[in-house]
């Protein structure tokens, strides 16, 4: 089964199809699975990353729409604001981040380096709030200043999650099910970070859509299991009603939260453990919010028997590589043990 996702405009903005490493060293460390990882940290523009696969979609609406300006909001060091002002930059749009304040730490290195730094680099207007209300007022006078201009705004969600960045991760999916078949390999399981739940709510749509007996584990660096699923399976339901297509079962999808530690953005042991292990089994550099949690919880599973040794386990790699400096003096000390 394919899917037809020619009806919806698309900005090319990344190098697709992005690699698919095969990881011997890793999959014996843990255990003698096999691990193959989906580089989508790899994927180009503006040090690359998974919102690219969404921004395309999002993006190519916007300027079929005659938009000049796009409004979209995250963490201090979102990496969808990251990719974002990239995209907007290569695309001549204007960029307003709201950024707020939602993680504890007040380092200079979180507050002015990573992803921050390069939001500044590409030029989008900055603006850091403290909290929900100050991020409302922000977003309000961003949109008033639009309209007073002239210019045509489009607000994009946190983590350019809804119904139309999902496809994003539909195509993904059916690029990556596309290499798999060229290696002749059908993997048990993939391993996806969830957050804001568009990147694993379109693999999960993609494996139901091309029909493949393959379980998806959403590896949650946020919110609860029973959170993270139930974003997964509305994005989902939403993303085949733009197809067309019925609301699937989802029964091949799993959620676990056991590495999300004291919460989103938090770095825990399990994390640095599970980064230095990534990084030097392969030289496949993590990042301290998404995707170190999500390897934490791989590493755990397999350790602990539920991944069994023969399987075969695709993680897919989301990016975050700038973030990891805004975690200094942790992160230096971390690399050196």
């Amino acid at each position: 089964m394919t899917v037809d996702l020619s009806a919806f405009p698309r900005v090319p903005l990344g190098h697709w199809p992005t690699p698919l490493d095969d990881c011997p060293r890793l999959g014996a460390a843990l255990g003698g699975i096999r691990v193959l990882v989906k580089r989508d940290d790899v994927s180009g523009l503006g040090v690359g990353g998974n919102k690219l696969r969404k921004l395309e979609p999002l993006l190519g609406a916007a300027l079929a729409d005659g938009a000049d300006t796009v409004i979209t909001f995250g963490a201090v060091q979102t990496n969808h604001g990251r990719q974002t002002a990239a995209a907007c930059a290569r695309l001549g749009l204007r960029c307003e981040l709201i950024l707020t304040r939602e993680v504890a730490r007040t380092s200079d290195a979180y507050q002015r380096s990573g992803n921050l730094a390069l939001d500044h680099l590409y030029g989008a207007t900055v603006h850091l709030c403290d909290d929900d209300r100050q991020a409302e007022d922000a977003y309000r006078r961003a949109v008033d200043s639009a309209a007073a201009e002239g210019r045509k705004a489009v607000t994009l969600p946190v983590g350019g999650s809804n119904a139309l960045g999902v496809l994003g991760y539909v195509a993904a999916t059916a690029e990556m099910f596309t290499q798999l078949d060229g290696l002749r390999i059908t993997p048990d399981r993939i391993v996806v970070p969830v957050g804001s739940a568009g990147t694993a709510a379109g693999v999960a749509l993609g494996v139901a859509l091309l029909d493949r007996p393959t379980r998806v584990d959403g590896a949650c660096v946020s919110h609860t299991a029973a959170e993270s699923l139930a974003d997964i399976r509305r994005l989902a339901a939403e993303s085949a009603a733009l197809l067309g297509r019925d609301t699937p079962a989802l029964t091949h999808v799993r959620t676990d939260d056991r590495a999300v530690g004291p919460g989103y953005g938090v770095p825990t042991a399990a994390l640095w453990d599970a980064v230095r292990l990534f990084a030097r089994t392969e030289g496949i550099t993590l990042d301290p919010v998404y995707t170190g949690k999500a390897a934490a919880c791989l590493v755990d599973m397999a350790r602990t028997g539920e991944i069994t040794a023969g399987e075969t386990v695709v993680f897919l790699h989301t990016g975050g590589l700038p973030g990891l400096f805004a975690y200094a003096p942790d992160f230096p000390a971390e690399a050196e043990r």
